[in-house]
């Protein structure tokens, strides 16, 4: 049964974490004043209760401006903080349309029932890519083990050669590994990338993982059994200096990784490289799920913006969608309008984008500074 409560009138809950849907009913304007705050103390009140999931029903609610939509802001952001949901459900076209041109429409799920907004959302991009991946590891294992492997490689007449150098093997086959290379070294990237956010990986750095793979299958194809060839590729690559320091030794280690995977599909042993993949993949997000500090990084970042009129929706709508639990502190104005917020945001998230989206578009945003707290004044 569902539960149906009014911002005014919501009962007290136990605190504890509950896992059903909370609906919020709002029959009045959300707009500056009483029914914008009142509806953010219910839901700072509701969570701070207990209550983890929250569905606010917009049938009844004509309108909304900033007061609104900083009390949806606020309460997602809190939600977000302690493990929760916040969703909204039945918003009439004024209303999306506002979310909309406040770029919030893709950052609240608005459904046109409540019974949609409380069911529970299958994450199914998630889910195609690692049924697609497990399916790309098992075709790999299953083409080893067929015979599609190393010995499509060394023909039996050259199997006990003594250093005999190796023809160079059937082009469409040598396509095929490099091809399998790649589609690795993506794999692993893409699998990589949620993972390792403490710096978040350039283009360029994604780009050479999977080229590195690659690298590795070239390398194996063009020396084949030829100790000769092995030299000479080990004397060509010691002339070549990489001055691009990668600091995370995490992110060495999937280099050299990617490397020796490259090198098992530049083999033909797809079956290992199939195997190696997976584990690998797996490898990676169990690590991710390993205890570690998960303290938000706490930030004050000072914003300037052109004008007396500071984009606060904007502003607080960024914050929402990076997850970042925010508190205003100083407001200046004159012919340029400076706030200051102290927040705290996830380690992995990268200041650099923070700042871009605040920046972008028509925001009058012209100035963002990152300072740490010690060093600010207060």
């Amino acid at each position: 049964m569902s539960s149906v409560a009014d911002p005014e009138t919501a009962p007290a809950a136990p605190r504890r974490a509950t896992s059903a849907p909370l609906v919020l009913s709002p029959t009045e304007p959300l707009v500056d004043g009483g029914p914008a705050e009142q509806l953010e103390r219910s839901i700072q009140r509701l969570l701070a209760d207990g209550f983890r999931h929250l569905v606010v029903d917009l049938d009844g609610v004509s309108r909304i401006d900033g007061g609104g939509v900083r009390a949806l802001v606020r309460g997602y952001t809190t939600a977000r903080r302690v493990g929760g949901s916040f969703r909204l459900a039945r918003a009439n076209a004024e209303v999306r349309g506002f979310l909309r041109d406040a770029h919030l429409d893709n950052v609240f799920p608005i459904s046109d029932s409540i019974e949609q907004a409380r069911a529970r959302e299958w994450p199914w991009r998630t889910i195609a890519f690692a049924a697609g991946g497990a399916a790309f590891c098992l075709a790999l294992v299953w083409g080893g083990t067929t015979g599609f492997d190393a010995a499509a490689v060394a023909p039996p007449e050259f199997a006990g050669a003594n250093d005999s150098p190796l023809p160079l093997t059937n082009p469409f086959l040598s396509l095929i590994k490099l091809v399998v290379a790649a589609m690795i070294g993506m794999l692993i990237t893409v699998v990589h990338r949620p993972v390792s956010r403490d710096k978040p990986h350039t283009r360029s750095m994604e780009q050479a993982q999977v080229l590195l793979c690659v690298s590795g299958a070239i390398v194996m194809i063009i020396i084949g059994n030829s100790i000769a060839r092995a030299f000479g590729i080990a004397g060509a690559a010691s002339i070549i200096r990489f001055r691009t320091p990668v600091e995370d030794p995490k992110d060495i280690t999937i280099l050299f990784l990617l490397m020796g995977l490259g090198m098992a599909a530049g083999l033909g042993a797809f079956a290992v490289a199939g195997l190696a993949t997976a584990f690998l993949c797996v490898l990676l997000l169990v690590l991710d799920r390993l205890p570690s500090d998960q303290r938000p990084r706490e930030m004050m970042v000072e914003l300037v913006a052109d004008g007396r009129d500071f984009p606060v929706v904007h502003v607080e709508s960024v914050f929402a969608r990076n997850g970042v639990i925010f508190e205003p502190r100083d407001v200046s104005q004159g012919k340029e309008s400076a706030v200051k917020y102290h927040v705290a945001l996830d380690r992995r998230l990268s200041l650099e984008d923070l700042s871009a989206q605040l920046t972008a578009g028509a925001s009058a945003i012209r100035s963002v500074v990152w300072k740490n707290p010690k060093k600010s004044a207060r």
